[in-house]
């Protein structure tokens, strides 16, 4: 028995998006329906990957509708949970026997998520005109790695998206601990959450009197609402209100080119961070992510064997 033996992912992406239509919300909830499609025992559903920590055919149905999310055939109503959508039913309503990659191509919301993907490991690939297929050992694992690191910035920012406000909030505290800010102890964040907008939603003192202290501003805004002007003035009001001259606002989504003009021209230092970037660095400082497997790639050591 071995995953060679197991459905792949795209092999799974019609049955799953037929499974999320008809009321099964969850990669959990699709399974068991799985398992009696493809006629899988119960030692091949609890195979897991190498990490030991996933199941492989939990993995794959993951892979398989986080594909077709990017498609726009199914969309996030919760925390895990998923729907389809209107997409979703015109593709099924086509009577296809499959769906993969190739159908997915035609999509624009698909092509422009692969366009994005086109950089870092591919980029250099596409670089050299080599093909994945002629890629050397190493340019696989880049390709591979820059692959799940993509989609790990997603699936965090999702579920970061799915946070109360105060929960988001005390999130961006326990980030610029992690990344150093206060000397990185609990007692020198705190979330403070006034209600209005422009308040502050948090403070981390950098030195134990509290004599220098970066103040937050935490929005959990939806990919599509753009943080403007105004939030930044407002920001900046509170900021004068506590004699602030250090300060960070964190969004979601994103700030309009407004926005980021308007921070450059102000008296005080405000840092300004998006969804991307804030996805960034709780993967690079290890905020709600945990390192799975660690993979170790040796080489010749030419100076053990450069002996006269």
């Amino acid at each position: 028995m071995s995953a060679a033996d197991l459905p792949k992912f795209e092999d799974l992406m019609l049955p799953v998006l037929e499974l999320i239509q008809a009321g099964h919300q969850t990669v959990s909830d699709c399974l068991p329906a799985l398992q009696t499609r493809f006629g899988l025992t119960d030692g091949q559903m609890e195979e897991l990957l190498p990490s030991g920590k996933q199941t492989t055919i939990s993995n794959r149905t993951h892979w398989a509708r986080n594909y077709m999310k990017h498609a726009g055939l199914v969309e996030a109503v919760s925390r895990g949970r998923y729907r389809i959508t209107p997409l979703g039913e015109q593709l099924l309503a086509q009577g296809r026997a499959r769906i993969d990659k190739p159908v997915l191509e035609q999509f624009p919301l698909y092509q422009a998520w692969r366009s994005r993907q086109a950089g870092e490991a591919e980029a250099a690939a596409a670089s050299v005109a080599a093909p994945l297929a002629a890629a050397t050992p190493e340019e696989h694992i880049e390709t591979a790695y820059a692959q799940l690191d993509a989609a790990l910035a997603e699936d965090l920012l999702e579920q970061v998206l799915a946070l109360t406000p105060a929960r988001f909030e005390r999130l961006i505290v326990e980030l610029l601990l992690a990344m150093g800010y206060g000397d990185g102890r609990t007692e020198m964040g705190q979330a403070i959450g006034k209600s209005g907008d422009g308040g502050i939603d948090g403070v981390v003192n950098e030195d134990k009197l509290g004599l220098d202290a970066v103040y937050i501003q935490a929005k959990r805004y939806g990919l599509d609402n753009v943080v403007g002007r105004p939030a930044l003035q407002a920001f900046i009001g509170s900021m004068t209100g506590e004699s602030a001259t250090k300060g960070v606002f964190v969004t979601t989504s994103s700030f309009s080119r407004e926005a980021r003009e308007y921070v450059r021209r102000v008296q005080q230092r405000v840092v300004l961070i998006d969804g991307a970037r804030l996805a960034r660095l709780m993967i690079d400082h290890g905020v709600g992510v945990r390192i799975d497997k660690t993979y170790v790639l040796r080489s010749i050591d030419a100076n053990f064997f450069d002996v006269d």
